[in-house]
């Protein structure tokens, strides 16, 4: 079987299209495609042409990956469960966590930072409702402590500023309604009582 035609694709520039004896057959990214080092009149079996298949079926997962992984800062659990969704073996998985994470585009530590910057800029929360969030990730708790650590929050600072906006709000001038909201957002009993005899 020959490979009749390899041609760039129109709607995907960074794809390329492989005929065999004339017929679309499959496609591979530019480095895929590199990397397999085919060429237009070379001659591949039947088995050959399945593994290409199945390689391009790959390829396209790793790249859809690197599109998720670019989209914002993720956990390694939160890429795996996107590439069981995309139904990838259980081999292709392990291989798509080890490349990202040696690229650099995949790692708990760098995702539990992000989390609690943004957290932190957003939508100020208590530690004990970062760390739930980032277990709900499947964040190590060695790296949730580590990286709580390097936070320099003040708990309560951030305790005050939210009290002060929320009582704001007419359905929070209750001091019982309020205490209740904070409570849910993972302020302890003693560190609420303490801000709002303050304030």
């Amino acid at each position: 079987m020959k490979i009749t035609r390899i041609t760039q694709q129109v709607k995907r520039a960074d794809r390329y299209s492989v005929f065999v004896e004339g017929k679309y057959s499959f496609s591979l990214s530019e480095s895929a495609l590199l990397q397999s080092k085919l060429a237009s009149g070379q001659e591949l079996t039947k088995e050959q042409v399945a593994e290409y298949k199945q390689l391009s079926a790959d390829d396209k997962i790793y790249n859809q990956a690197l599109r998720y992984a670019a989209m914002r800062t993720r956990s390694k659990w939160e890429m795996e469960q996107y590439l069981k969704r995309k139904n990838a073996a259980p081999r292709l998985v392990e291989n798509i966590l080890n490349k990202l994470s040696n690229i650099g585009l995949l790692s708990d530590e760098a995702f539990a930072r992000a989390w609690i910057a943004n957290r932190r800029l957003l939508k100020p929360t208590s530690l004990r409702r970062l760390k739930q969030e980032l277990r709900a990730k499947r964040v190590p708790d060695e790296i949730i402590e580590e990286a709580l650590k390097e936070d320099e929050t003040d708990e309560l600072d951030t305790l005050r500023g939210l009290v002060e906006r929320k009582r704001k709000q007419a359905k929070y001038q209750d001091n019982l309604k309020l205490m209740q909201y904070l409570a849910r957002q993972g302020y302890n009993y003693d560190d609420i009582k303490s801000v709002l005899s303050e304030l």
